[in-house]
């Protein structure tokens, strides 16, 4: 028994430190961008539409590369579809890097979103059936904190003047992913309940009676939640610079956001199980809506980097909570499929937060407009996680 456990133990911290490398990367390719963005407009003369297109084109590719993802990795296996995801956003990440004019950069940042899209259910559903369903939240918010550390990791580049060539990040976040994966190749291991179950599931089972419910909701939660997360990290840079702050201060902004990410990550993650699903929805989505307003009203540097922590905290880390509560709702054989599905919903809504931006933006509505235009889904998410926990709440006593 002792072998066992202690095998058991091995695997785990192995799955979750290789995915959690991966989602670093992910982080940071994911936050790049909107680090880049100062450097690409000036390079490509962008106006802010076409800027709004960039940010896009990378989430845009993340919907189809979720979805499609999820579903091969239940029937293929996770390990191999991962292999897969982080050698294609390491090659289009160079690429973009390498980019001549707008039409070659936009299809760049959209290849690179595929492989990122077809990696994070993948490392989701590995790290969750890793741990089972005792560990289950807090390995996979340990695992997801790698994003925001990533992310971190892209603002600190702006920050600390390592990305004055806008080429720098995307070379960064190309190269080291392509170091990746000959270490998950050796050492990753596959997903022993994927090996007792590997057949292929039809989508339309995620709506069938007994599943509707949770896809439904986690659908509205994930399509929210992310409009408002994407927004803030393809955005925010431009606009504190806009506001009249620096690069370098925009950028450390970045990084506060992103350091209160991870925290958030963290803490969040552990109240799951102790805070009611009232008091855990009412944290995330009030705190969500005070930071947005904190960043729309702050006007100096220490208010805003303040207002950066909390933002992360709350956004980012809320989102953690999200991809930790989606393995729950959905048995072995379509768990992949099923957190690719939600994850790539709230995709549509990542990919929509940064048009929305860019339209209001260019309407004249200043930064408090584009916060305040996330407040009514923000508020429909908050009751969507809010019935989520309460149903799971009620599986597990019964």
């Amino acid at each position: 028994m002792t072998q066992t456990t202690t095998a058991s133990n091995s695997r785990l911290m192995l799955t979750v430190g290789l995915c959690f490398m991966v989602a670093l990367m992910e982080g940071l390719d994911l936050q790049a961008a909107g680090i880049a963005a100062v450097g690409m407009v000036q390079a490509f003369a962008l106006d802010k539409m076409q800027m709004g297109w960039i940010f896009s084109a990378g989430i845009l590719g993340l919907l189809p590369g979720a979805l499609v993802g999820g579903m091969l990795a239940d029937r293929y296996g996770r390990k191999r579809i991962l292999l897969g995801s982080v050698l294609l956003f390491g090659l289009f990440s160079i690429a973009t890097a390498l980019a001549w004019n707008y039409p070659t950069l936009l299809l760049a940042r959209l290849l690179t979103g595929v492989g990122l899209g077809a990696a994070l259910p993948n490392l989701i559903a590995l790290t969750s059936e890793a741990a089972g369903p005792r560990f289950r939240g807090r390995a996979v918010s340990l695992m997801y904190c790698g994003v925001p550390i990533g992310a971190a990791l892209a603002a600190a580049l702006g920050f600390f003047g390592l990305a004055a060539a806008w080429q720098t990040v995307f070379w960064v976040g190309g190269i080291v992913p392509l170091l990746l994966v000959p270490l998950l190749m050796r050492w990753l291991p596959e997903s022993q309940a994927f090996r007792r179950s590997a057949q292929g599931v039809p989508l339309r089972t995620l709506l069938a009676p007994g599943n509707a419910a949770a896809t439904l909701l986690l659908w509205l939660c994930y399509f929210f939640t992310l409009l408002v997360v994407y927004m803030l990290i393809n955005w925010l840079p431009m606009l504190l610079v806009g506001q009249g702050f620096s690069p370098s201060e925009a950028a450390g902004v970045m990084f506060v956001l992103q350091f209160g990410a991870a925290c958030g990550t963290l803490l969040l993650g552990a109240l799951m199980d102790k805070l009611s699903p009232l008091w855990m929805s009412l944290l995330i989505y009030i705190g969500m809506l005070a930071s947005l307003l904190a960043l729309g009203t702050a006007s100096s540097l220490t208010a805003m980097l303040f207002s950066g922590f909390v933002a992360g905290l709350f956004a980012t880390g809320g989102q953690s909570v999200l991809y930790a509560l989606a393995p729950l709702f959905y048995r072995t054989e379509i768990r992949a499929t099923g957190v690719g599905t939600a994850v790539a919903i709230g995709r549509l809504g990542a990919m929509s937060g940064p048009l929305l931006a860019g339209k209001m933006l260019a309407l004249g509505t200043g930064t408090v407009g584009v916060m305040a235009a996330s407040a009514p889904g923000i508020l429909l998410a908050g009751v969507a996680v809010f019935w989520l926990m309460s149903r799971q709440k009620r599986a597990a006593l019964a």
